[in-house]
């Protein structure tokens, strides 16, 4: 019985530190790249336009992440858009 409670304990701890890890560590890049978001293809105001739709942003999949990963996944868009001063090269 005791092994039992043990072996919940450790599968407890384990999950935790997995979604801990997760929740610190996250990529605008990574982001983008799993939605297949090229901030380049798009002009800043395209990028806004696309966050202040629901129904956009659920075309693309923005509406699945949290609240901060959108938040960082905008903030990296805008950044990097085709008319910002640091765009990214499409297919980059």
């Amino acid at each position: 019985m005791w092994t039992l409670a043990l072996k919940r304990v450790l599968c407890l701890l384990f999950f935790m530190s997995i979604v801990s890890y997760a929740g610190t560590n996250i990529s605008p890049q990574n982001l983008a790249k799993k939605l297949h978001l090229v901030a380049g293809k798009k002009a800043i105001i395209q990028w806004e336009r696309i966050f202040k739709s629901k129904r956009k942003m659920k075309r693309y999949g923005i509406d699945k992440l949290s609240k901060e990963e959108q938040k960082v996944l905008k903030k990296y868009l805008l950044d990097h858009a085709a008319d910002s001063d640091h765009p990214t090269v499409a297919g980059m």
